[in-house]
Protein backbone atom coordinates (compact mmCIF):
# COMPACT_ATOMS: atom_id res chain seq x y z
CA UNK A 1 0.00 0.00 0.00
CA UNK A 2 1.43 3.24 -0.97
CA UNK A 3 0.95 6.66 1.06
CA UNK A 4 -0.07 8.26 -2.10
CA UNK A 5 -3.02 6.35 -3.14
CA UNK A 6 -4.69 7.12 0.59
CA UNK A 7 -7.34 10.30 0.85
CA UNK A 8 -5.74 12.88 2.04
CA UNK A 9 -8.10 13.21 4.86
CA UNK A 10 -7.27 9.85 6.21
CA UNK A 11 -3.84 11.19 6.49
CA UNK A 12 -4.48 14.15 8.05
CA UNK A 13 -7.13 12.28 10.46
CA UNK A 14 -4.45 10.00 11.34
CA UNK A 15 -1.49 12.66 12.18
CA UNK A 16 -3.89 14.41 14.50
CA UNK A 17 -4.56 11.74 16.12
CA UNK A 18 -0.81 10.69 16.59
CA UNK A 19 -0.03 14.19 17.50
CA UNK A 20 -2.61 13.95 20.08
CA UNK A 21 -1.97 11.08 21.49
CA UNK A 22 1.57 12.82 21.48
CA UNK A 23 0.58 15.66 23.41
CA UNK A 24 -2.13 13.99 25.58
CA UNK A 25 0.83 11.50 26.84
CA UNK A 26 3.45 14.46 27.47
CA UNK A 27 0.88 16.63 29.63
CA UNK A 28 -0.19 13.02 31.51
CA UNK A 29 3.66 13.21 32.38
CA UNK A 30 4.32 15.98 33.35
CA UNK A 31 1.70 16.21 35.69
CA UNK A 32 2.85 12.93 37.45
CA UNK A 33 5.54 14.68 37.57
CA UNK A 34 4.49 17.86 39.14
CA UNK A 35 2.25 15.96 41.42
CA UNK A 36 5.30 13.43 42.49
CA UNK A 37 7.09 16.60 43.40
CA UNK A 38 4.48 18.38 45.49
CA UNK A 39 3.92 15.47 47.33
CA UNK A 40 7.44 15.08 48.23
CA UNK A 41 7.92 18.76 48.77
CA UNK A 42 4.61 18.48 51.59
CA UNK A 43 6.65 15.51 53.04
CA UNK A 44 9.98 17.20 53.65
CA UNK A 45 8.05 20.22 55.11
CA UNK A 46 5.83 17.36 57.70
CA UNK A 47 8.94 15.81 58.16
CA UNK A 48 10.80 19.03 59.06
CA UNK A 49 8.03 20.69 61.34
CA UNK A 50 7.82 17.39 63.01
CA UNK A 51 11.16 17.21 63.59
CA UNK A 52 11.24 20.94 65.21
CA UNK A 53 8.25 19.48 67.54
CA UNK A 54 9.98 16.36 68.39
CA UNK A 55 12.99 18.83 69.46
CA UNK A 56 10.92 20.64 72.22
CA UNK A 57 9.50 17.21 73.35
CA UNK A 58 12.73 15.43 73.77
CA UNK A 59 14.18 18.94 75.55
CA UNK A 60 10.58 18.62 77.80
CA UNK A 61 11.17 15.47 78.65
CA UNK A 62 14.76 15.70 79.95
CA UNK A 63 17.15 14.89 76.90
CA UNK A 64 20.34 17.08 75.82
CA UNK A 65 20.47 17.27 71.88
CA UNK A 66 23.95 16.44 71.16
CA UNK A 67 23.53 16.63 67.49
CA UNK A 68 20.91 17.29 64.69
CA UNK A 69 21.16 14.92 61.82
CA UNK A 70 24.20 12.99 62.65
CA UNK A 71 25.83 11.22 60.22
CA UNK A 72 28.29 8.02 60.82
CA UNK A 73 29.49 5.21 58.07
CA UNK A 74 30.14 1.57 59.47
CA UNK A 75 31.66 -0.77 57.37
CA UNK A 76 30.40 -4.43 56.80
CA UNK A 77 31.86 -7.03 54.78
CA UNK A 78 30.22 -8.52 51.19
CA UNK A 79 31.84 -11.60 50.75
CA UNK A 80 35.35 -10.55 52.43
CA UNK A 81 35.46 -7.14 50.69
CA UNK A 82 35.23 -4.36 53.31
CA UNK A 83 32.44 -1.84 52.17
CA UNK A 84 31.67 1.35 54.11
CA UNK A 85 27.87 2.27 54.38
CA UNK A 86 26.83 6.02 55.43
CA UNK A 87 23.69 6.86 57.85
CA UNK A 88 22.55 9.40 59.06
CA UNK A 89 20.15 10.24 62.18
CA UNK A 90 17.32 13.23 63.00
CA UNK A 91 18.98 13.45 66.51
CA UNK A 92 21.83 12.15 69.07
CA UNK A 93 20.39 12.81 72.58
CA UNK A 94 21.37 12.35 75.86
CA UNK A 95 19.96 11.72 79.32
CA UNK A 96 22.46 11.87 81.85
CA UNK A 97 25.36 9.87 81.41
CA UNK A 98 23.44 7.77 79.14
CA UNK A 99 23.02 7.97 75.27
CA UNK A 100 20.86 7.48 72.10
CA UNK A 101 19.96 7.90 68.90
CA UNK A 102 16.66 9.72 68.29
CA UNK A 103 14.69 8.98 64.94
CA UNK A 104 11.57 10.98 64.32
CA UNK A 105 8.85 9.19 62.77
CA UNK A 106 5.11 10.82 61.63
CA UNK A 107 2.08 9.30 59.89
CA UNK A 108 0.00 6.40 61.10
CA UNK A 109 2.47 3.81 59.74
CA UNK A 110 6.02 5.28 60.59
CA UNK A 111 6.03 5.40 64.20
CA UNK A 112 5.08 2.05 64.63
CA UNK A 113 7.64 -0.70 65.40
CA UNK A 114 5.82 -3.42 64.00
CA UNK A 115 6.32 -1.26 60.22
CA UNK A 116 9.20 -3.64 59.19
CA UNK A 117 11.13 0.04 57.43
CA UNK A 118 10.82 1.82 60.84
CA UNK A 119 12.02 -1.17 63.11
CA UNK A 120 14.91 -1.91 60.65
CA UNK A 121 16.18 1.48 60.40
CA UNK A 122 16.11 1.76 64.32
CA UNK A 123 18.30 -1.41 64.55
CA UNK A 124 20.58 -0.01 62.30
CA UNK A 125 21.18 2.62 64.14
CA UNK A 126 21.32 0.54 67.45
CA UNK A 127 24.66 -0.76 65.74
CA UNK A 128 25.86 1.65 63.44
CA UNK A 129 26.23 4.37 66.66
CA UNK A 130 27.55 4.25 69.79
CA UNK A 131 24.90 4.79 72.04
CA UNK A 132 23.13 2.69 74.97
CA UNK A 133 19.93 2.55 72.82
CA UNK A 134 17.32 4.09 70.44
CA UNK A 135 14.27 6.10 70.52
CA UNK A 136 11.47 6.25 68.12
CA UNK A 137 9.82 9.87 68.74
CA UNK A 138 6.20 10.24 67.20
CA UNK A 139 6.25 13.39 66.83
CA UNK A 140 1.90 13.89 66.45
CA UNK A 141 1.32 11.98 69.58
CA UNK A 142 4.10 13.64 71.51
CA UNK A 143 5.03 9.84 72.38
CA UNK A 144 9.01 9.12 72.93
CA UNK A 145 9.40 5.44 73.14
CA UNK A 146 12.37 3.44 74.30
CA UNK A 147 13.38 0.31 71.88
CA UNK A 148 15.17 -2.39 73.08
CA UNK A 149 16.32 -4.71 70.88
CA UNK A 150 18.05 -8.48 71.70
CA UNK A 151 21.19 -8.15 70.51
CA UNK A 152 23.34 -11.23 71.09
CA UNK A 153 25.17 -11.35 74.48
CA UNK A 154 28.57 -10.76 72.80
CA UNK A 155 27.72 -7.49 71.27
CA UNK A 156 25.27 -6.21 74.12
CA UNK A 157 28.17 -6.90 76.87
CA UNK A 158 30.89 -4.93 74.66
CA UNK A 159 32.06 -1.95 76.02
CA UNK A 160 30.67 1.10 74.97
CA UNK A 161 33.57 3.78 73.54
CA UNK A 162 34.03 5.46 76.97
CA UNK A 163 34.17 2.60 78.29
CA UNK A 164 36.87 1.41 76.19
CA UNK A 165 38.72 4.61 77.09
CA UNK A 166 38.16 4.66 80.54
CA UNK A 167 39.93 1.06 80.56
CA UNK A 168 42.77 2.35 78.40
CA UNK A 169 43.49 5.48 80.79
CA UNK A 170 43.12 2.86 83.79
CA UNK A 171 45.58 0.75 81.98
CA UNK A 172 48.35 3.82 81.39
CA UNK A 173 47.94 4.78 85.02
CA UNK A 174 48.38 1.58 86.32
CA UNK A 175 51.64 1.19 84.07
CA UNK A 176 52.88 4.85 85.20
CA UNK A 177 52.25 3.70 88.91
CA UNK A 178 53.99 0.43 88.02
CA UNK A 179 56.70 1.69 86.81
CA UNK A 180 57.39 4.76 89.36
CA UNK A 181 57.11 1.11 92.27
CA UNK A 182 59.50 -0.18 90.34
CA UNK A 183 62.21 2.66 89.78
CA UNK A 184 61.96 3.78 93.27
CA UNK A 185 62.88 -0.01 94.52
CA UNK A 186 65.96 0.11 92.30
Amino acid sequence: MDFRDMPPELLLAVAGAALSFGLVQTLRLAWRSARQRRRLSRCRELGAAGEARAEVLLRELGYTIVGRQVAVSYGVQIDGEPVSVGLRADYLVAHGPRRYVAEVKAGQLAPRIDTPATRRQLLEYRIAFDVDGVLLVDAESRRVRSVVFPLPTGAEAAPSGSARLAWLLAGVVGGFVAAMAARSAW
